[in-house]
Order: C-alpha cells, then sequence, then structure tokens
C-alpha cells in the first residue's frame, strides 16, 4: 500500500515535475478552488493578502498567528494543491516560531516562508525596512527548522537585505539560511534578471523564489526567463487579489451611478458557473436523494 503523501510531500512533488513552480496567491478557500481547477499546482496564501481581504488592514504586522491559520484551515479543507504560507517574521522569538511552524503543519500547509525584517515589518516593496542580525535571522530559520514534525514541510527564508544592505550581503545571509537548515531562499524586492542569476549562483543552484508581485520593485518578469536566471519558484502573491478588487469596486460604482448592474453584467462569473466551481449539484443531488429516501419510509 502506497502511503499517501503529506502536504509538503505534495509540494515538493510540484517542485520537481515544474521548471519553474508557479505559485499563485488566494485569498481564500473559493479562490483556491478556482487556481486549482485551471490546473495550478501550488497555491499561496500572503500575510499580506490576509489583512487586507480578512481584517481591512494594512500589511504592517498587525495580523496574529491564529488570524493567518484561520485562513489557511479553511484554503486546505477546500483543496489538495499544497499551500505556501507566509508567516512573516514568525509573531515573536524562538519558541513563537517554533510553535507557528507546528501549528501551520498541523492546519495543512506545505510550505512557510519566514523572513528577516524586524517585528515592526513593512511590505517588502515599501521603502524604509529595517531588518534584524545575519545571526538572529540564522536563529529564526533554526528554531523553523527545529519544529517540523514533517520531513517534507518545505521551508524558505525570505531576506529583504537586497533593498538595505545590497546584493552580496543578501546572498550571504541566504547563504547562511541554507546552512541553517532552510529548503529554498525567497530574494525579495530585487530588481534584474542579474540578480536572480547571482542569487542562484551564490547559493549553488538551491531552490530560489522569485516574487513577481504587481506595482513594486520588481519588473514581471516571463517564468521562462526567470528559470534561465536560477529562478526554481514563482510567486504572484496577490494577482488575483487585485484583479477581484477593481472588478468588485467597478460593480459597485456603476450600482451607485446607473442604478443598476446592466452595464457591468457581462464582467461577473455566471451563476451556474459559480456552481460548477462548488460541485453545488453534486450536494444538491445528494439532498434530493435524502429527501426521496424520508418520503418512502
Amino acid at each position: 500500500m502506497t502511503n499517501k503523501l503529506t502536504a509538503g510531500g505534495r509540494f515538493r512533488k510540484a517542485l520537481q515535475e515544474n521548471q519553474p513552480l508557479q505559485i499563485v496567491g488566494t485569498v481564500n478557500a473559493y479562490s483556491a478552488m478556482m487556481a486549482q481547477r485551471v490546473g495550478h499546482q501550488a497555491i499561496y496564501l500572503s500575510g499580506g493578502g490576509v489583512a487586507n481581504a480578512s481584517y481591512g488592514l494594512p500589511d504592517l504586522g498587525m495580523t496574529s498567528m491564529n488570524d493567518v491559520l484561520e485562513d489557511v484551515r479553511r484554503i486546505t479543507s477546500a483543496v489538495e494543491t499544497p499551500l505556501l504560507v507566509d508567516i512573516d517574521t514568525g509573531w515573536g522569538g524562538a519558541f513563537n516560531i517554533n510553535r507557528a511552524v507546528k501549528e501551520m503543519i498541523k492546519a495543512g500547509a506545505a510550505a512557510v516562508h519566514l523572513e528577516d525584517q524586524v517585528a515592526q515589518k513593512r511590505c517588502g516593496h515599501r521603502p524604509n525596512k529595517e531588518i534584524v542580525s545575519l545571526q538572529e535571522m540564522v536563529d529564526r530559520v533554526k528554531a523553523a527548522v527545529d519544529a517540523k514534525t514533517d520531513d517534507d514541510f518545505f521551508i524558505i527564508a525570505r531576506t529583504d537585505a537586497f533593498q538595505m544592505e545590497g546584493l552580496n550581503a543578501a546572498v550571504e545571509r541566504a547563504q547562511a539560511c541554507l546552512e541553517a537548515g532552510a529548503d529554498g531562499i525567497f530574494a525579495e524586492a530585487v530588481h534584474t534578471l542579474d540578480d536572480y542569476k547571482a542569487f542562484s549562483t551564490g547559493i549553488k543552484g538551491a531552490h530560489l523564489l522569485a516574487n513577481i508581485t504587481e506595482f513594486g520593485a520588481t519588473p514581471l518578469f516571463n517564468k521562462v526567463e526567470l528559470a534561465e536566471n536560477g529562478a526554481t519558484m514563482v510567486l504572484y502573491p496577490l494577482s488575483a487579489f487585485r484583479a477581484m478588487n477593481k472588478a468588485a469596486l467597478n460593480v459597485y460604482q456603476h450600482l451607485l451611478d446607473d442604478g443598476d448592474q446592466k452595464a457591468v453584467i457581462d464582467t461577473m462569473q455566471t451563476r451556474m458557473e459559480l456552481y460548477d466551481f462548488l460541485n453545488y449539484h453534486d450536494f444538491e443531488q445528494k439532498l434530493d436523494a435524502l429527501f426521496a429516501e424520508g418520503k418512502n419510509k
């Protein structure tokens, strides 16, 4: 009998089978279901996305571990696609990081990324970030690795040092994080393909994540050119969320201005499309069968 892969095992399998692995942001269970149906092999829960979408807060480290876990559980209950989770700075010291990793595994996450900003963090593409010392980041990674209850659970060390200290210092941090047991490196807010190449060379071809987020410091490179320059993972953290927001705002404005939704109906997912993604009719048929069974008694 073949043992079923854990969530971490499914993430590693997807990483092996996709060069590079595209990881798409999903802010809730339904968007995760759509991403899975389309065929994406890995999905993502952004810390900024949790703050923005679930709590109406900016991405400034204001949400708790339990806030993020709630969204993790909702997503992993709805899909099998392996989920990468943003755990920011780990919500505290070594014990907090240790607990966070254990709780993420229990909640069904496949992977996490942990960063080297100070606790009062900022969005990675904003100015005036502050980072902890290299040794403190190494200690964070060690705490995360020591917490693993699943050997396949995937831990990515994110460094924001590129903006603060330059390429060489950021690569040095990446090397130290890998030596501490990280499975991959998240090079945040870099500017060029040559930067990715330098990171990849510096970490000797270890797994490298490129964060291709809109309206940030990094151009919207294609997955092929990223792979050619050493990236094994490409992250699109909030692309769908931004599109959803723009579409919703447009509908709200038309309802107010026009008094109806006729002008925007073509931009909406239909009722039947929604039902299809939700497998609504399977549930309804089960309900019909139960009612019929009750009437025949």
